[in-house]
């Protein structure tokens, strides 16, 4: 029988000085007031209660933030009754340094949902709270936290206005050439594929979407980890995605929805909401091990416990049939574990 599991040896030699878990999340919206008011009870502060402890614990928490901390503006979507743009209050933000965020993705197609009102005042929330965040263009397109000892370079890209675009990897190479020089290990975020339920396959080449071009994720991904990305995680299509392990590093090509307890279906696929965390060597990032952490969002109070193990089931399949070829496996109970 093939045995996946580290060696007992080398498990012990891996002790925790020279590891650095990095824990990953899909798209997050704690709620809304626009075009009416729809905002979890006790003003958010049980939305985050069953996922903070494996926030907390990792070395670097990160996710994707889908829309605007705004208490203003003028919305860049319409008012009617299906508008998609989404204003949570800034009173929100401390909810997400409380439950261990480290940094958060812009790089979407709701950053923009209230203008340049909605990107200063999210900016300006986060700043306030001590939140990294990076993936406007012309504006804070990567940045340098230290956690563990160590320098993160983050840097996040998408498909839509005002964000870096991933399909231009001559600039896509230039914030990790940067990045490089700043930091010691750096992770990827980004925003891209085809929307809905039935998008959960990761296909080979470009995706499209209403008629837009939502990007080569493959391609994308793997560009990075060559250019030397340690880890990279992706958001987009609302549903879960396969995970891999390409040349010894980490990519998650969808987290699906995370913590939209509003304005989002969340039926089905649709309402799988994992965690999942990587260890990776201090030295340079490599893949030591990973585990999903699985969850289920309920409407109107965020992501909860998912005791059936559904959720890691789903990514297990979905990795065994898009990418055979990774250097990890997905067991039952939600390990990755590398080949």
């Amino acid at each position: 029988m093939l045995q996946f599991f580290i060696p007992f040896a080398l498990a012990l030699h891996l002790q925790a000085a020279d590891t650095l878990t990095v824990a990953m999340t899909g798209d997050i919206m704690m709620g809304t007031t626009y075009p009416t008011v729809r905002l979890p009870a006790n003003d958010g502060r049980d939305i985050f209660k069953d996922v903070s402890p494996v926030l907390k614990a990792a070395t670097l928490a990160v996710g994707n933030l889908e829309g605007t901390l705004c208490d203003g503006g003028t919305s860049t979507k319409g008012s009617g009754p299906h508008s998609y743009a989404f204003r949570t209050p800034t009173s929100y933000t401390h909810l997400l340094d409380e439950a261990g965020y480290d940094f958060l993705s812009m790089a979407n197609n709701h950053s923009n949902d209230f203008g340049e009102t909605g990107i200063v005042s999210t900016e300006k929330s986060l700043d306030g709270a001590g939140l990294a965040y990076a993936g406007l263009t012309g504006r804070r397109e990567w940045t340098v936290v230290e956690r563990g000892g160590i320098r993160w370079g983050l840097c996040a890209f998408g498909h839509n206005q005002k964000t870096l675009k991933h399909a231009d990897l001559g600039k896509v190479k230039a914030i990790l050439d940067t990045l490089k020089k700043h930091s010691d290990l750096i992770v990827v975020s980004f925003h891209g594929g085809a929307e809905g339920s039935d998008k959960g396959h990761l296909p080979r080449g470009p995706e499209t979407y209403i008629g837009e071009n939502r990007g080569d994720l493959r391609r994308f991904a793997r560009f990075c980890i060559d250019n030397g990305a340690s880890v990279v995680y992706g958001h987009g299509p609302h549903v879960t995605r396969c995970v891999e392990v390409y040349k010894g590093r980490f990519i998650a090509y969808s987290l699906g929805n995370f913590c939209t307890p509003y304005g989002m279906a969340l039926q089905g696929v649709l309402g799988y909401a994992p965690v999942i965390t990587v260890r990776v060597l201090s030295t340079d990032g490599s893949f030591v091990d990973g585990q999903i952490h699985p969850f289920i969002q309920q409407s109107g109070t965020g992501p909860r416990k998912d005791p059936s193990g559904i959720v890691s089931r789903h990514i297990k399949a979905l990795s065994d049939a898009d990418v055979p070829e990774s250097g990890a496996r997905v067991l039952e109970d939600g390990r990755i574990i590398r080949l």
